[in-house]
């Protein structure tokens, strides 16, 4: 006679360290196949060692938290924002109650970075601000002003200025930042690239593209030699080193940069992706610039159709493809249509940026324009 559930020998529960073994080894992996652009085989992975971990050491460990801050690179990849935000939190309550230690201090800093960094992507930028200064006194309490954790706490609170037009402060946190990370591994460290790219396209916002175009080269010069050149890394920082060449009327380089970086995004994400809509929307700016209008016109209804599924009908993105088919539509004198296009992006961004703004500014001098002379917004 078979034994009854109850009087079941149960199975022996591997040891703490065993378990927390194979859950780093599963995030391991979770992250090569992110390096490689392989989505869905990372989220696997991080979701089996967030499993394993729950099963046997429950989800308030801190291996928990290590899994949860993997899915939020993931969910962030992806394009999916609300999931970015719930992998994020968890870790956070994960680290609550985790006994003190230099590891577990250093997954505090990643979690409020994560925070920080998805309340960026969701437009949300005092937000955002506000989670970056609590990551840096963290990882400044913890480690001293000069290491690695630092410098990346730094890039998170530049990138919020330049969002709320701080620029002359984001250029200090970047600047700070890079000589934090050329100190600790030298000046040709791929872990530069990012603070290039961000320190080009701040330039590039305040409207000295010509300053920024030397840090945005260099940043694609050595993500490209770390990682290859069919990376979707590499092509972020193709998109915005092409961003930066339109601003100078440099358009037939810039041009081939976003159409690259755009192959590259469908390849490794789809056509449903944020990078692929934001690169669709820029190479529709510098086609309108070009004087093509209708197929400009076509590439903005594509990725403002985009935009909306993904970032929903509020975000600052999805005002710069409105304003810049608003623009569109004032050259080609459809000014109902134009009027309605500005309107919209004008409240988006005065609720999310600000009547200060000079991206504010700009859409609403697009609005009070009778004629096609409408600027586009970068």
């Amino acid at each position: 006679m078979s034994a009854s559930p109850a009087s079941a020998p149960r199975a022996a529960r591997p040891a703490r360290g065993q378990a927390a073994a194979g859950a780093r080894a599963l995030r391991e992996r979770a992250l090569c196949h992110l390096s490689m652009g392989m989505l869905g085989e990372a989220r696997s992975d991080a979701g089996e060692a967030l499993a394993l971990v729950e099963r046997e050491l429950g989800p308030a460990d801190p291996e928990a938290a290590g899994a949860l801050l993997v899915l939020w690179r993931i969910a962030a990849a992806s394009g999916d924002p609300p999931a970015a935000e719930a992998h994020a939190r968890r870790a956070v309550l994960a680290l609550a109650r985790a006994r003190r230690g230099g590891e577990i201090k250093r997954l505090r800093v990643h979690a409020w970075l994560a925070l920080a960094a998805t309340a960026r992507l969701q437009g949300r930028y005092a937000d955002a601000a506000a989670r970056a200064r609590r990551a840096l006194r963290l990882a400044e309490a913890a480690f001293g002003t000069r290491d690695v954790e630092v410098a990346a706490c730094l890039n998170e609170l530049a990138m919020s200025c330049k969002y709320r037009a701080r620029f002359a402060e984001g250029a200090r946190l970047y600047r700070r930042a890079i000589r934090v990370l050329e100190r600790a591994h030298g000046p040709d460290h791929p872990d530069l690239a990012p603070l290039l790219h961000n320190l080009g396209g701040l330039e590039h916002a305040r409207g000295r593209a010509a300053r920024g175009e030397p840090f945005a080269r260099r940043s694609v010069a050595l993500r490209e030699a770390a990682l290859g050149p069919e990376h979707p890394l590499v092509a972020e920082d193709a998109a915005a080193l092409a961003a930066i060449l339109d601003a100078q009327g440099k358009r037939s380089e810039a041009a081939a940069l976003y159409r690259r970086a755009l192959a590259i995004f469908e390849r490794a994400y789809g056509p449903a992706h944020h990078e692929v809509a934001f690169t669709t929307s820029n190479l529709a700016a510098l086609l309108c610039a070009e004087g093509e209008l209708d197929a400009a016109a076509r590439l903005f209804r594509k990725a403002i159709g985009t935009m909306e599924g993904l970032l929903g009908p509020t975000h600052p993105d999805l005002a710069m493809a409105l304003n810049n088919l608003g623009v569109l539509r004032l050259r080609q004198g459809r000014r109902a249509s134009a009027r309605r296009l500005l309107e919209r992006a004008l409240s988006i961004y005065m609720a999310t940026l600000g009547p200060g703004h000079p991206t504010t500014a700009a859409c609403r001098e697009n609005l009070a324009e009778a004629g096609p002379a409408g600027s586009i917004v970068a």
